[in-house]
């Protein structure tokens, strides 16, 4: 059985949730304007359903196939977000996992989704071996779309989709692990 490792950033530390962050969770995740701009949190977000969630996260690690982390803040310790990589189901894109995130609402335009990002990309290459890594955002939330460039991601399209229960204009994007060889 593998850990799973706590990644460490400039001003983040990103590590596995417990079920002790569902208060934080609920809190941060059931605010309205984050669930509008995220393909899977519901709204309302209660308390069962973020311990239902964080139940889930170490079997899904184990399986080798997501990697969930909570974003902190090192100086203070507040969880401010989750970042995660889950690998694709698609049988003709082996090695492929897809980014996601959600930041709270006191903690927007800080720099933070791109930070946790750019850690969880590096993980997700060099140590889980994933040799592209995909995300998509709804066109309405264009600040996602500032995330995924800074991260150094290739628009690919946009077109109609479904994103979570949501059927409405998506962006996606793609990274390909870089040649250490260039």
């Amino acid at each position: 059985m593998m850990t799973q490792p706590i990644l460490n950033t400039a001003r983040l530390t990103l590590h596995p949730f417990t079920l002790e962050d569902a208060a934080i969770i609920t809190l941060l995740a059931g605010d309205k304007r984050v669930s509008e701009m995220t393909a899977s949190i519901p709204h309302p977000y209660s308390k069962d359903l973020a311990l239902q969630w964080i139940a889930g996260r170490e079997s899904q690690w184990q399986s080798g196939h997501y990697a969930y982390y909570a974003i902190t803040l090192t100086d203070s310790g507040d969880l401010i977000g989750a970042v995660s990589l889950m690998e694709s189901d698609e049988p003709d894109q082996p090695q492929q996992a897809e980014l996601g995130y959600w930041i709270g609402v006191p903690y927007w335009g800080k720099g933070y989704a791109t930070e946790a990002a750019q850690a969880l990309i590096q993980f997700g290459f060099e140590t889980l071996d994933f040799q592209r890594i995909v995300a998509r955002h709804l066109s309405r939330n264009p600040a996602s779309g500032k995330v995924l460039t800074r991260c150094g991601f290739q628009h690919l399209k946009k077109t109609e989709g479904s994103c979570g229960e949501k059927f409405e204009a998506l962006d996606y994007y793609e990274m390909i692990k870089p040649d250490p060889t260039h």
